[in-house]
């Protein structure tokens, strides 16, 4: 709601706005409800992503020197790789991994995030390779 020399002049020939008309409104609130409809499908799907995810062994190989120490550190970049491997096509910048400075051989966890609303924490091993 404006007033009607600001929306006449400047909003509606711009294309910012447009008149609310009754049947403009009767469009916007379908729209709504088909948005909400895919929103609902699309985090269903996201749940049982997070599912199987949980549910996979991720393995991550690193160079190791004397008494089991990494030459560098894992990464995102690495834990996403293995993910991949595990048949996850996951982005990395959605990894986040919970213990920062990763140099030795053991279990570790990660937190993933699939959905605005949905983040899953996984179990990944550093190992050998």
């Amino acid at each position: 709601t404006v007033k009607n020399g600001y929306g006449r002049n400047y909003l509606i020939p711009n294309g910012i706005a447009i008149l609310a008309t009754d049947s403009i409104k009767k469009m916007h609130a379908e729209n709504l409800k088909q948005r909400a409809h895919k929103e609902v499908k699309i985090k269903e799907e996201a749940e049982k992503l997070a599912k199987s995810i949980k549910s996979a062994k991720v393995k991550v190989a690193a160079k190791v020197g004397e008494k089991g120490k990494i030459f560098g550190s894992i990464t995102n970049i690495q834990v996403a790789d293995a993910l991949k491997e595990a048949g996850f096509d996951l982005d990395r910048k959605n990894i986040n991994i919970i213990e920062k400075n990763i140099k030795s051989i053991g279990k570790y966890s990660a937190d993933i995030k699939i959905h605005k609303d949905i983040t899953v924490t996984i179990e990944f091993e550093v190992s050998e390779g």
